[in-house]
């Protein structure tokens, strides 16, 4: 059997000497399984995590929790709605969605809700929106369907390289200037996407330059990122002190606190008391939160579900999927879950220095709710239209 590359839109398989086909299968019920469980175990750490934020803005924990059940239904149903549209209309309508992406980008950081010094999000008529969601999920799909369109010259630099850097680089600077621990996922994750899709391994090493220059000149303009990372760097010291930090380093030390006081088993559901002095632990420090309510096991049953996730999209669906777009639509689309959520469990942990970043399914939110459940769907959808080989005979 042989593949051959589609140079049109149609992202359409050759046959040779056996038939590909989709299976019509039924979607991966592991995959929804796993999402289902992420889903129950956030209302359970969210409803833990929030009382101190409910308080805050006087309202209750129940409330908040039931907003955040019905944004979950929501997510689920964009989720099934989304697993219902062919994976090639999605990529068609990617560099739509990017270049709208970048609309609402510059909007929000002239016009957008400033939450702790950044401004992320947009609020209309009481919704908020965080453009980085989408600009993330339709960069990294439009990447896919530009290196399958580009298969012949795949390691041509001015073909290929130039106008990849170009998509790439525009979409990280505009997502880094107000927020820059998701451009620098962003970037990994093309990274990783650019080499699957084999391209020149030289040219991929002048894009981590390219990155890391970049990096370095949004950290220049930020006095907090660089405390982010100076802290990061000195907060062994810090938290082996005998003294409480309330500046620097105040996040990681109660962080490890929860972790600390969660042991093996952990202190029970609801009885947290880290929630009271971690900064946005039903969003950045959820795992913290679950760590010392659950212990050392429920922490490691969640992440073994995001590790699932991961063998289930790029072992099967992945390996699986109809044509070479769809594994690689697949193996974006898994990466980007799993690498979010392995990200924010290990800020928790003090592996990495805080983020922001959202653990998919699990922290309290909308719009990167959303998104995960549009990828998530896009995943379904490639599942149901397995390869199958049948032999001519």
């Amino acid at each position: 059997m042989k593949f051959t590359t589609p140079h049109s839109n149609s992202f359409i398989v050759d046959q040779t000497s056996d038939e590909i086909r989709g299976s019509g299968s039924a979607s991966d019920r592991v995959l929804l399984a796993s999402v289902v469980m992420l889903m129950i175990f956030g209302v359970l750490a969210v409803y833990s995590s929030i009382a101190y934020f409910a308080e805050a803005h006087n309202t209750t924990a129940t409330s908040l929790v039931l907003g955040h059940v019905v944004k979950l239904a929501i997510a689920f149903s964009v989720m099934i709605i989304v697993s219902k549209i062919d994976y090639h209309v999605v990529a068609r309508l990617s560099k739509l969605a990017l270049l709208l992406s970048w609309l609402f980008l510059v909007i929000v950081s002239l016009y957008g809700t400033e939450v702790f010094g950044a401004r992320r999000s947009l609020s209309v008529a009481g919704f908020s929106f965080q453009p980085s969601s989408l600009a993330t999920v339709a960069l990294l799909i439009y990447l896919c369907a530009f290196m399958i369109r580009k298969r012949d010259v795949i390691t041509d630099f001015k073909k290929t390289f130039i106008p990849a850097m170009f998509w790439i680089g525009t979409t990280a600077f505009l997502i880094g200037i107000e927020d820059f621990s998701s451009a620098a996922v962003l970037l990994v994750l093309c990274f990783i996407m650019m080499f699957i899709g084999r391209m020149s391994v030289v040219q991929l090493g002048s894009l981590v330059v390219v990155g890391i220059i970049g990096g370095l000149f949004l950290l220049s303009q930020s006095l907090e990122r660089q405390s982010r990372i100076s802290n990061y760097f000195d907060q062994v010291i810090k938290i082996e002190s005998s003294e409480f930090v309330l500046g620097a380093g105040y996040q990681a030390q109660q962080a490890h606190i929860a972790l600390a006081k969660g042991g093996i088993f952990g202190v029970g559901i609801g009885k947290s008391t880290q929630r009271d002095f971690l900064p946005a632990p039903y969003n950045d420090f959820i795992f913290a939160i679950i760590a010392e309510e659950y212990g050392l096991v429920g922490a490691g049953i969640l992440l073994f579900i995001f590790v699932l996730i991961l063998i289930r999209g790029v072992v099967f669906i992945a390996r699986q999927a109809l044509d070479e777009l769809g594994t690689l639509i697949a193996m974006a689309c898994t990466l980007t879950l799993v690498m979010y959520g392995l990200v924010n469990a290990a800020v928790a942990c003090g592996l990495f220095p805080v983020t922001g970043l959202p653990m998919p399914f699990i922290s309290y939110g909308g719009t990167s709710m959303l998104f995960s459940a549009g990828m998530v769907g896009i995943l379904l959808n490639i599942s149901k239209q397995k390869r199958q080989e049948v032999d001519h005979e």
